[in-house]
């Protein structure tokens, strides 16, 4: 479930012929890729196992739509909920979060085997949409509304920081994370200093920049 390495372990008959060092794939060939050793620069061919690998269904969730493709993998390999892959379609290359596991059956799990799984189902993260609710400064929530912003899964967004999109303008109050975030103490985030990746959020919550200059006419 991984991008093809561009990296492989393989001994190095120049320096070392019975440990594995890194090396880098130049070439693929039939049967044998050409490789040249990190450590001491040396370029030979080697033969690489290919593990058999295979076809699962891919839901994958975007901006409110959704759409299925395949992907391959070896069957032995342990796959869990929060972990991401690229996944590649016709149409483009994207980064996917796994959200859940189809087994047989119906049934749902947070990890399994991939020769266990019958469909994965994730979400896009290399770009997403993040929900915003808007508050005035002065405090009247029925005059608060909600915004859709446009960014790379990986932009940071901090409590106490002030964006701009477009129009838009507001100081981060609070952050509702996503039931896939992982590695948050806390959820949602409210103190000042608290960050979290676009991909993790769930909704901003912020105070309106924009119409408290506006009440200064």
């Amino acid at each position: 479930m991984s991008e093809t390495a561009e990296r492989v372990a393989v001994t190095c008959p120049s320096c070392s012929p019975d440990v594995e060092t890194v090396h880098e794939v130049l070439k693929d060939g039939s049967g044998q890729v050409t490789v040249r050793c990190t450590e001491c620069s040396h370029v030979h061919k080697t033969k690489i196992e290919q593990e058999e690998e295979v076809e699962r269904d891919v839901v994958v969730s975007q901006d409110g739509d959704s759409f299925t493709a395949t992907a391959d993998a070896p069957p032995q390999e342990t796959v869990a909920v929060g972990e991401e892959f690229v996944l590649e379609t016709p149409e483009a290359i994207m980064v996917v979060r796994i959200t859940d596991l189809q087994l047989g059956d119906e049934a749902r799990t947070d990890e399994a085997k991939v020769e266990e799984v019958e469909t994965f189902w994730t979400r896009a993260v290399d770009n997403v949409r993040v929900n915003v609710t808007i508050n005035p400064t002065d405090g009247r929530r029925d005059d608060s509304r909600s915004v859709k912003i446009d960014v790379p899964g990986d932009d940071e967004f901090e409590v106490g920081e002030t964006y701009e999109f477009g129009d838009e303008e507001f100081t981060v109050k609070s952050i509702a994370l996503r039931d896939d975030a992982v590695g948050y103490d806390f959820n949602p985030l409210g103190e000042e200093g608290d960050t979290a990746v676009a991909k993790d959020v769930k909704r901003l919550y912020g105070d309106d920049e924009t119409s408290s200059a506006w009440s200064a006419w």
